[in-house]
C-alpha cells in the first residue's frame, strides 16, 4: 500500500496540467480506489482531490509571478474560467491573484507528499477476522457532518432526540452481531473529508430475514469479512486514535483492504458518564491480493 501512495504521488506530479484518473492508475494495482482514497486521506491528513488543487495551486502561484496569462493558467490547471481560478486559488493561499502578483505573496505551498512506513512493534492491535452472512441493521438513522476529532454533537443530538424508552425496545431487538446498542456510519464520503456528510445510525444488528418494525430505519448488509478492533480508555477519544492507528499501522502491515460498508462500534462497557469505554470497531474488509 505504500509503494501504490507513493506512485500515486507520483501519477498526480506528471498530471496535474491533464485530468487525473485514479481508476485508470490503479487498474493494475490489485486494489481498489475506495481503499486507497481512505488510505491517502487517512495518512496524508487530506483528501487526494484537496492535495491535488493545493499541488495545482502550489504551482499556479510560480505561473502568475512568471506573468503569464490569468485565463491561460486557469485552463492550464483545469478550470473553465479565471473567477473559478481565483477561487480556488484564495483557498488554498488565502491571497488574491492580484495580491499575489502585486505583492509577492504570501504564499501557501503544498510539499510533495512521500509516504514511508515505520512499524515500531511496540503497541500490539488486538483484532480479529469476523466472516458475516447477510444481516440488517436497524434503529434511528440521520444525515451529520463528519468530525474527525471529538465528540461529534450532531451525532450527540440525534441519541438524544430518542426517547429513553426506545434505547430499551432497542436494545431488545437485537438478536446478531455484533450484539448490543450500535453506532453506525453510512455512505461516509471515500475521501473521508471532514464536514462531508454520513448516515448515522443508533440502533442494532438483526439477521436479514428478520421483519423490520415501520418505524425503525434499515441498511441491508451484504455478507463478507470483517476487520474487528478492540480499545479501552477515554472515549471517544481512545476510538478515535484506534480509526487512526487501522490506517497508519494495521492496514499497510496486514493483506486486506477496506471494502464499502458501514461502520460499526459496539461500545461493550462503559462508565456511568461516559468518560471511559471498552468499545469494538468493526470495518467491512476483503483479501488484497
Amino acid at each position: 500500500m505504500i509503494g501504490i501512495l507513493n506512485r500515486l504521488v507520483e501519477h498526480i506530479e506528471a498530471n496535474l496540467h491533464a485530468e487525473i484518473s485514479l481508476a485508470d492508475l490503479l487498474r493494475g494495482e490489485g486494489t481498489t480506489e475506495y481503499h486507497v482514497r481512505r488510505m491517502f486521506s487517512s495518512l496524508a491528513g487530506m483528501p487526494v482531490s484537496e492535495y491535488i488543487r493545493r499541488r495545482r495551486m502550489s504551482l499556479a502561484a510560480a505561473d502568475l509571478l512568471a506573468g503569464d496569462d490569468l485565463l491561460a493558467i486557469a485552463i492550464r490547471y483545469g478550470y473553465g474560467s479565471a473567477e473559478a481560478f481565483g477561487r480556488a486559488f484564495r483557498s488554498v493561499h488565502g491571497a488574491s491573484v492580484g495580491e499575489i502578483r502585486e505583492n509577492g505573496g504570501p504564499l501557501r505551498s503544498q510539499p510533495i507528499i512521500r509516504f514511508s512506513l515505520n512499524v515500531e512493534g511496540k503497541r500490539p492491535m488486538d483484532a480479529r477476522i469476523a466472516q458475516r452472512e447477510n444481516f440488517q441493521l436497524i434503529g434511528y438513522a440521520a444525515r451529520v457532518p463528519l468530525i474527525h476529532h471529538g465528540a461529534n454533537p450532531h451525532i450527540q443530538e440525534h441519541i438524544a432526540s430518542i426517547p429513553v424508552a426506545e434505547h430499551a425496545r432497542l436494545k431488545a431487538l437485537s438478536a446478531a452481531d455484533p450484539a448490543g446498542l450500535l453506532q453506525v456510519s453510512d455512505q461516509v464520503d471515500a475521501d473521508y473529508r471532514e464536514g462531508s456528510e454520513l448516515t448515522y445510525l443508533h440502533g442494532v444488528a438483526v439477521p436479514a430475514e428478520a421483519p423490520v418494525p415501520e418505524d425503525l430505519d434499515s441498511i441491508q448488509v451484504p455478507a463478507g469479512a470483517w476487520a474487528v478492533f478492540s480499545v479501552s480508555g477515554p472515549y471517544p477519544a481512545a476510538l478515535q486514535e484506534l480509526w487512526a492507528s487501522t490506517a497508519t499501522a494495521w492496514f499497510p502491515s496486514n493483506p486486506w483492504r477496506l471494502r464499502p460498508g458501514p461502520s460499526i462500534v459496539a461500545v461493550l462497557d462503559r462508565a456511568a458518564d461516559f468518560s471511559t469505554a471498552t468499545c469494538e470497531l468493526w470495518l467491512p474488509v476483503e483479501a488484497d491480493r
